[in-house]
């Protein structure tokens, strides 16, 4: 089996891990964490493709910091984070359950008083790392339309499997499932 997975995105070359999910099918491992190279690189280029919009949101975790730094070039000084927990900083907090294929088990996320005033009547543009099955990009849908923002646009950096036939959303390329030798599944 191939450790390593080759992909170029935003310009740049990176080699992902190979990671097993059952004894047919593999992910390649796609992280921002940590390399701010390439967050900068597909922050611009989604940028340049991203729909107008006031505010971004993200959901905990591996979204933050492509969130922080679409934020950051685009000359605005917030974006909002969907959160895993409630935090005692968070009253009267509006949830959503979410079953991601990164996670085991259901997790639910949260906004917070101050994140909902600062989505309500905004037009919110979502952005993720990768979109795999939709479920995380579905909560975070749910949870803009519940605290009244409009849905400006959805975007990732990646779209595995079947995510990257959707006309829904926009991404700067396709991550294909890997057979367990590491092979990209036809």
């Amino acid at each position: 089996m191939s450790k390593y997975f080759r992909i170029n995105v935003a310009g740049l070359e990176r080699d992902l891990l190979v990671c097993p999910l059952n004894d047919k099918l593999s992910i390649a491992a796609f992280i921002l964490f940590g390399d701010v190279e390439l967050t900068e690189k597909c922050a611009a280029a989604l940028l340049e493709r991203a729909p107008e919009h006031d505010i971004i949101i993200t959901a905990e975790s591996k979204g933050i910091p492509l969130a922080y730094e679409m934020a950051k070039q685009e000359g605005n000084n917030s974006y909002i984070v969907a959160r895993k927990g409630i935090k005692v900083y968070m009253p009267n907090p509006v949830s959503v359950e979410v079953q991601s294929i990164t996670t085991k088990g259901k997790q639910t996320l949260h906004l917070g008083e101050e994140e909902i005033k600062q989505l309500r009547g905004k037009k919110v543009l979502i952005v993720d790392d990768v979109i795999s099955t939709g479920e995380s990009l579905r909560a975070l849908e749910e949870l803009v339309l519940k605290v009244g923002g409009t849905i400006a646009g959805k975007m990732a950096v990646l779209a595995e499997g079947d995510a990257a036939n959707r006309d829904d959303i926009i991404v700067l390329g396709p991550l294909p499932l890997l057979d367990s030798e590491g092979n990209p599944v036809a």
